[in-house]
């Protein structure tokens, strides 16, 4: 807790009160540039906060306001893959919202598992499933953060993937719906993984969120998870699976999923 109030200590000043949190994924950072009277504070400027390595990932604490609400954005997350520990992983969430955010926004890039789906389709996440092997609640129990058992029934809010889905109607696409499975990574699945994950009803597969979202419901913060189907998962396609597929897929729907959020953040 001392490590998360002295990152605040740092940037409070300059970030003020808040009231929703985002969680940029790969390729999809770039839209908290477009935040009004947007302020970038690099992660290495803010004290204990983890880098990313990754390309696509600025690594980035962004400010700014959108449609009247003060909004804070992580261009960028760390990965456990990059050897981070699950504290660690979530700094930068648990920080949001001692920054006051109540509600947390959370993206990604994922591969599509079900069979309707195509890479650039956006999908709301109705429910996830663990597969890292770990969790962000582990260890002692800080009670300043929430309480030692967490109800994960409604991870990912109804009444946000309601106002989600009704925006993407206005915009004229269909929001996908699916349960997300988070895996440790960095390696992509092989196709004998994905026929488990799809038996186990995963609809989408990533190496992210799945501990955010742990903090976040720990926190009692009310969550949205987005995946950007960026490339159908291992053994679904005819080639191999690369991040520079994510990056430019992401690119493609870039204007999409920022209309999506905005329309978002203004109905909500």
């Amino acid at each position: 807790m001392e490590a998360l109030l002295e990152a605040k200590k740092a940037v409070a000043d300059q970030t003020g009160r808040v009231d929703v949190a985002l969680v940029l994924g790969s390729g999809l950072g770039a839209y908290a540039d477009d935040l009004d009277d947007a302020h970038a504070i690099p992660y290495a400027e803010i004290p204990n906060m983890p880098r990313s390595g990754v390309s696509g990932h600025a690594g980035n604490l962004v400010v700014g306001s959108k449609w009247g609400r003060r909004v804070v954005a992580m261009q960028g997350r760390a990965h456990l893959y990059e050897g981070w520990s699950p504290d660690e992983v979530v700094f930068g969430v648990r920080l949001m919202a001692q920054l006051g955010a109540r509600t947390l926004i959370v993206t990604n890039a994922a591969g599509g598992i079900a069979s309707s789906f195509a890479p650039g389709d956006l999908m709301a996440i109705t429910d996830q499933l663990n597969l890292t092997g770990t969790s962000s609640l582990l260890g002692p129990n800080d009670e300043r953060l929430g309480e030692r058992f967490v109800d994960m029934t409604t991870a990912y809010d109804p009444s946000l993937i309601a106002t989600a889905n009704g925006v993407a109607r206005q915009l004229g696409f269909e929001l996908r719906q699916g349960v997300y499975a988070g895996l440790l990574g960095p390696a992509y699945e092989t196709p004998a993984e994905v026929r488990m994950l799809r038996t186990l009803g995963a609809d989408a597969v990533g190496m992210s969120t799945v501990l955010e979202v742990l903090a976040a419901r720990h926190l009692g913060l009310c969550v949205l998870g987005i995946s950007c189907i960026s490339n159908l998962a291992a053994g679904l396609s005819d080639g191999p699976l690369s991040h520079d597929e994510v990056k430019d897929t992401a690119t493609r729907v870039r204007s999409r999923f920022e209309s999506l959020l905005t329309g978002v953040l203004e109905s909500m």
